[in-house]
């Protein structure tokens, strides 16, 4: 069996991984190539994209590949959309493997809206000194809000347009709780401002503990009718079948 693994993510490399090493499977995985130093998976890797739907469609009917495993961030919603079109197109079977997102929890102070747009909209009602989570490629979103001060976390550096007032700091996770607490005091933060991606929950937990605002963006619906897996294990036990 060849499969493409679409990856990107923590789960992505952990099934890659995984698949290597069961006989009888080979395992490509294809990164977007947005990130200079990627973490590369195990396994067989091409960076870079397809060509839109009609390019990935002819990508598996050429490498012969017999499933597809999007496990690319819950937020790359045009990369999923043509995922399960050129799955589709090529006849070849499609899995979605997402983790699942966050659950509040007592002591919590969260807004979940629908984008960043309304993000932005509602930050500078909730404090001044804001902690940007939502990766290099959404400051944008943030740049006429210039009431706020944004201290921006991302493993790449952002690209203008940008806040007026902003402190970006390079950093790639896993992030702990300790870490998380102590960056919140050193810069005096009071609003967090988060997409629901799932996975560790450190700066949501050292939030808690300030009883900070959260401002949570809810993730892109998946198309409809697609299989998902909310683990890795989920995903293995999907290709044996």
């Amino acid at each position: 069996m060849r499969v493409l693994v679409l990856g990107g993510t923590t789960e992505g490399r952990a099934l890659a991984s995984a698949c290597a090493a069961m006989p009888g499977i080979e395992v490509i995985s294809s990164l977007a190539g947005r990130t200079r130093s990627p973490l590369l998976p195990e396994g067989d890797v091409r960076i870079g994209g397809f060509g839109g739907v009609d390019g990935l469609a002819g990508y598996l009917r050429e490498r012969g590949i017999d499933a597809v495993v999007d496990a690319t961030h819950p937020f790359a919603a045009t990369m999923t959309a043509h995922a399960v079109a050129a799955s589709a197109r090529a006849g070849v079977p499609l899995l979605v493997l997402r983790r699942a997102g966050w659950a509040e929890q007592p002591g919590d102070v969260w807004h979940r809206v629908a984008d960043l747009a309304t993000a932005a909209d509602l930050v500078p009602g909730l404090g001044e000194r804001v902690f940007l989570t939502t990766g290099r490629q959404s400051i944008a979103a943030f740049a006429g809000v210039d009431a706020c001060w944004f201290l921006s976390r991302s493993v790449e550096p952002p690209a203008p347009p940008l806040p007026q007032r902003v402190e970006v700091l390079l950093d790639r996770g896993p992030f702990t709780v300790e870490g998380e607490r102590s960056l919140l005091a050193e810069h005096r933060i009071d609003v967090l401002v988060t997409k629901d991606s799932g996975g560790s929950t450190a700066k949501l937990d050292a939030a808690r503990e300030r009883g900070l605002p959260v401002v949570l963006v809810d993730r892109p619906p998946l198309p409809p009718a697609t299989d998902t897996a909310p683990s890795v294990e989920a995903a293995l036990d999907w290709l044996a079948q």
